[in-house]
């Protein structure tokens, strides 16, 4: 058996302080369209007929992440791997975006990123 179904979507939820704001940070990131907007759900996605999804859910209780892990700090569950063309654009599109510039890089060749609620995420070039 699979969990395939007729329409097929995957999805990626975010938990955050406050939804709408670090989904209109992914959108400004991303460039992708806003399909669901609640006040405690916000859904991005590339098109409307992509299959996958970026979501993000307010979460009263959202303890902003540690990068890099520090023992009893509340450590990333995840984080998004976003491939670009050039590093440096990309990073200076992020920070204008609202996001920083994590202060501890483990490779030379990918930029970790903090988005306003704290996730971890990594650009990187192939």
């Amino acid at each position: 058996m699979t969990l395939r179904t007729k329409s097929h979507w995957f999805g990626v939820v975010l938990d955050a302080p406050d939804a709408r704001e670090l989904g209109q940070f992914y959108q400004r990131l991303l460039g992708w369209q806003i399909f669901g907007n609640e006040p405690n759900w916000v859904t991005l996605a590339p098109s409307k007929d992509a299959g996958y999804n970026l979501a993000f859910q307010t979460e009263p209780n959202y303890q902003r992440p540690v990068w890099p892990p520090a023992e009893g700090q509340p450590q990333m569950s995840m984080h998004l791997d976003l491939e670009v063309d050039d590093l440096d654009e990309a990073v200076a599109h992020a920070v204008a975006s609202g996001a920083e510039l994590a202060d501890f890089q483990p490779q030379d060749d990918v930029r970790v990123m903090l988005d306003p609620a704290g996730h971890p995420f990594c650009l990187y070039v192939d």
